[in-house]
């Protein structure tokens, strides 16, 4: 795979139809002016709409449905952030805060993550065949980490790389074989998500394996919460894929869709806590309370800190119910999808 440049600053998107003219980047994407929701903020964006899919490409005329800062496609049932951001609002959405290098949730709550990505290391590592195993949006690189401590030879791809291991770039200019990729909640962040997904099954070995999670728009806690759904998150997340549009992609680009699960894919019942905290008056915002100081979209008081986490921890029963009620009925937050070519 070609090295990229890993020095900060926007880069160009390769999904040029939809790249229109700049819109001016919105106050509330920074970090000093936020506002409470931020997905009333981006609609008040004033800015081109989206003239295509993002997810299949088909044009999205003036009758397509229009909500909540997305616009819906009539032939493969995806939603599309709109209006669709610039390079400059998209490197304004993820300040240095997005993801800081000191860690986002402090030692505990790091610690936790780096067992996560252990546990999906393991099951990655068992499940797939020899070969090399490539993490598209690796973020800090705790996936990769914990399959090369599993003697697999990962590679992370992120939009700025950093650290050992990382590459910059992106999955349209890597080559070669694979027996592995891995797309953790970064499909929906992407220009190209349905060509990224093709282009990933050309690279997979024989009976290699792909994972996704992402976000389920077609889940109960995203049909509850409607704007302030915790994982609609504009202007980050550019596509918003129910379940079902996931596992037909899936199949189109050619591979055989394994094990569906709509819990292993994360932040089910967070996903519900973070919308019944963020209902209250105040609007207090869960993830900003449970992120450390450096890695919050805002500044936050202690005050109203310890309301939302002691809020959380009242309302965790009714969380957590929800999200069982989700699960059963395969309505999940996040979906998980395994495949093979």
């Amino acid at each position: 795979m070609p090295k990229r440049s890993m020095t900060r600053g926007p880069r160009s998107h390769r999904y040029s139809r939809l790249v229109l003219e700049p819109a001016p980047v919105n106050a509330a994407q920074s970090r000093t002016a936020p506002e409470p929701n931020q997905t009333t903020s981006w609609c008040s964006t004033s800015g081109p709409r989206t003239p295509a899919c993002a997810w299949c490409g088909s044009a999205l005329g003036d009758d397509a449905p229009r909500d909540a800062g997305k616009v819906w496609c009539g032939q493969c049932g995806v939603a599309t952030t709109s209006p669709w951001p610039t390079d400059a609002q998209l490197e304004a959405a993820y300040g240095d805060w997005y993801r800081p290098e000191s860690g986002r949730f402090g030692g505990v709550g790091d610690a936790l993550l780096r067992r996560a990505r252990s546990t999906l290391a393991r099951r990655i590592d068992r499940t797939a065949p020899a070969g090399r195993v490539l993490d598209v949006g690796a973020g800090d690189g705790t996936l990769v980490s914990a399959l090369r401590d599993r003697g697999r030879d990962a590679i992370g791809l992120e939009r700025h790389a950093t650290g050992e291991h990382m590459q910059g770039g992106e999955i349209a200019d890597v080559t070669g074989t694979w027996a592995a990729i891995v797309f953790w909640h970064s499909l929906e962040h992407l220009r190209e998500p349905g060509a990224a997904l093709a282009h990933a099954a050309r690279l997979l070995a024989p009976g290699g394996l792909l994972v996704v999670a992402l976000p389920n728009i077609a889940s109960r806690q995203a049909a509850r919460f409607g704007d302030r759904w915790f994982a609609l998150d504009l202007p980050r997340h550019l596509v918003h894929v129910p379940a079902a549009a996931l596992t037909a992609k899936l199949t189109g680009v050619g591979l055989h869709v394994g094990r569906v699960s709509h819990l292993r894919g994360g932040q089910v019942a967070f996903g519900w806590a973070h919308g019944l905290v963020g209902r209250l008056p105040g609007h207090p915002d869960l993830y900003d309370a449970i992120r450390a100081p450096q890695a919050r979209s805002a500044p936050m008081s202690n005050a109203a800190r310890l309301y939302a986490i002691a809020a959380a921890a009242v309302l965790s029963p009714v969380a957590m119910l929800m999200a069982a009620v989700e699960v059963v009925t395969r309505r999940g937050g996040s979906v998980y999808v395994e495949a093979r070519r």
